[in-house]
């Protein structure tokens, strides 16, 4: 038996999604700006009192360890902008992404931006899928929506490992 592209992406999806929820479930507030080291990307408060991400154009070495704030922004940043790509949007810009907040404000949006993916993913027929993808890969010809889907799958599986292992050191470490 053949499993189509979309049952097998949309498969892999609901699959990392669910390792993600066991962790967003157990997030506390205080686990989003803890600190895992001195050398770290945040959020922090900026003059307007919303939350500004770290950020370099170049990628530092040694490479910054992120916080959950962080990686959660991160996260609605790369889905955003791959859902405006999708939906034939212009792209959002990485600063008018916010972050909403520590605790369940930043879990609600996160959980939104699932059900906004079910929409797009409902929404994509079988000839998108083999549609050069306009993101992130935009020169490369072979490079399909499928391919981005696959991408999507990948980095989210990353950052919900990152969140994870971040939550479960902060609450293994001292006074735990």
């Amino acid at each position: 038996m053949s499993v189509s592209s979309r049952a097998l992406v949309r498969w892999q999806f609901d699959l990392t999604w669910s390792l993600f929820e066991y962790h967003l479930e157990r997030l506390e507030p205080a686990d989003f700006l803890w600190e895992p080291a001195g050398h770290c990307w945040t959020v922090r408060r900026g003059a307007d009192g919303g939350w500004t991400p770290d950020w370099a154009d170049t990628e530092p070495d040694p490479v910054p360890v992120p916080t959950i704030a962080w990686l959660t922004w991160h996260i609605g940043w790369w889905w955003t902008v791959t859902v405006d790509h999708l939906r034939g949007r212009g792209p959002r810009q990485r600063t008018d992404v916010r972050w909403p907040g520590a605790g369940e404000p930043t879990v609600a949006w996160l959980r939104g931006l699932r059900a906004e993916w079910h929409a797009v993913l409902d929404g994509l027929t079988d000839a998108d899928l083999d549609r050069t993808a306009p993101f992130p890969s935009q020169d490369d010809p072979e490079y399909t929506v499928t391919h981005m889907l696959g991408w999507v799958n990948a980095e989210l599986m990353k950052n919900a490992a990152e969140i994870g292992q971040l939550r479960l050191l902060r609450a293994a470490g001292p006074g735990a």
